[in-house]
Parts: structure tokens; sequence; C-alpha cells
């Protein structure tokens, strides 16, 4: 089966986990542009239209659940996937109900992100 690449933004403040996510997506040929921030990230969608991006949900300036919202009121459609070490029920429905496409663990394991794009790629 032939893999389709996919562009992937990665929003994430850690230097750290973009890297680890970047090696994990580039295992799989996929490209990756990575922010470093929330704002950082929302511009980046806006010019790249990536097919997916990967967002942490607890960053200074923006939280991801705010990343998310924001994306909505822009009309840009984008399936997100959310990393991040610890995550409450609250904020995992506060992003369901935003249209989160998948929810994956810090630090990722490129099989569990196989899995979500295979449900939603």
């Amino acid at each position: 089966m032939e893999t389709i690449v996919s562009l992937f933004l990665i929003i994430d403040d850690s230097m750290v986990q973009r890297i680890w996510i970047d090696e994990k997506l580039k295992t799989d040929g996929h490209e990756s542009i990575e922010a470093t921030s929330g704002k950082q990230g929302i511009e980046m969608a806006i010019k790249n239209r990536p097919d997916f991006i990967v967002l942490d949900l607890i960053m200074p300036d923006m939280d991801g659940l705010e990343v998310i919202q924001e994306l909505h009121n822009r009309d840009l459609d984008i399936p997100v996937i959310v990393v991040t070490a610890h995550l409450q029920k609250a904020a995992r429905e506060a992003c369901l109900a935003l249209g989160v496409i998948g929810f994956l663990n810090k630090p990722l394991e490129i099989e569990d992100l196989r899995e979500v794009l295979k449900e939603h790629g």
C-alpha cells in the first residue's frame, strides 16, 4: 500500500517535542513545518494550508483550545490531532466538540499516529 505524503503543521512550544514529532513524521515520508506558539501556528495554517495539524494543548501565549477555536473562526477546516502529556476529561470533551480527530500521548509513538491517520486520512 502506497503512503500518501501529507504536510503537517506541528504547533508546540517545546523544541524537543517538535523535533521528535518531525522525525516520526519523516519516518513515514511526510513533510512538516513547525510553529513555536499558537499565534504563529494560526498564521502558518493560513499561509500553508497543511493537511493536518499536530497541536500541543498547553502553551504560554495561546492554548491549544484557543488555537482550535480560532481556526474554526477563520473557517480553516484542517484536521487537528492533539498531542499532550495530560488530558483532563473537560479538555477532551471541548476538543471533541471542536472537531479534533485524535488524541496522542507524549511522547508520540508513530504507531499511534498511523492509527489516527488510517481512521481519518
